[in-house]
């Protein structure tokens, strides 16, 4: 072989190892890229008018589905304000949309902000599917029939909310209670609702075109005989969820 040749098949593997070494960096770069966009989801944006709104929780028609979560944040401040959304879904719980930041738009059509998430999300009084199918319904027919409800832990009963404010005045909090009626619609008792969480709160709000539904509460205390014959108090409860199923 000439020493052109030599020197002509030296440069040619030469130029082919760069070529290999070139590819083989760029197929490992973009597998780099691949992992990180796996490990930091994209964000998604919903714009819209706030329908709903209470505690951490707010719901915009645009992102139906999802229950869009705050932290540290009352975002009751925005209810009936058109704003912009921008946050990830929660693999773990599909129902939950994580806000990173929210927009405010002004009357001049511009966008300020008003969050920006800076902690970590808590769902303290959140409850998903699952626990909620393990809330048995729970039937009333009577006022004087206790062993109805007692011992019957978590359940959910389908009824009516009641708020009465408190008088003028007075220390005490205003009474809530979830009215229970027959299939004929006759008022059959009272439950004494002693707190509602904020989860429940906002769905309550979110269900206000309905009468009535199906509240998921923790059973407490009865109340004594003579307030349930004469006012139909049946007992005491906290609500942590409602729903129309």
């Amino acid at each position: 072989m000439t020493s052109a040749k030599k020197i002509g098949t030296f440069l040619l593997i030469m130029a082919a190892a760069v070529f290999l070494a070139g590819t083989a960096a760029c197929s490992k770069k973009a597998e780099e890229q691949a992992n990180q966009a796996e490990s930091q989801p994209s964000m998604t944006e919903f714009e819209g008018k706030v329908q709903s709104a209470y505690g951490k929780y707010l719901y915009l028609p645009a992102a139906r589905g999802f229950d869009i979560v705050t932290e540290g944040f009352d975002a009751a401040s925005l209810a009936g304000k058109d704003v912009r959304v921008k946050g990830e879904m929660i693999p773990d719980k599909p129902s939950i949309f994580e806000a990173e930041s929210i927009e405010e738009k002004g009357p001049a059509g511009t966008y300020t902000n008003v969050y920006q998430r800076t902690e970590p999300l808590t769902l303290e009084d959140f409850i998903d599917v699952k626990t909620r199918e393990a809330y048995t319904l729970l039937t009333i027919t009577s006022a004087n029939k206790p062993e109805e409800w007692e011992g019957k832990g978590q359940v959910k009963v389908y009824g009516k909310l009641e708020e009465t404010p408190a008088k003028e005045g007075s220390q005490e909090p205003p009474a809530v209670a979830i009215v229970v009626s027959d299939d004929s619609g006759k008022e059959v008792g009272r439950i004494l609702v002693d707190s509602i969480s904020n989860y429940a709160r906002y769905y309550i709000q979110k269900l206000r075109l309905f009468d009535k539904f199906y509240f998921y509460i923790d059973v407490k205390d009865t109340v004594e005989r003579r307030d349930r014959t004469r006012n139909k108090n049946l007992f005491h409860a906290d609500v942590k969820f409602a729903g129309l199923f």
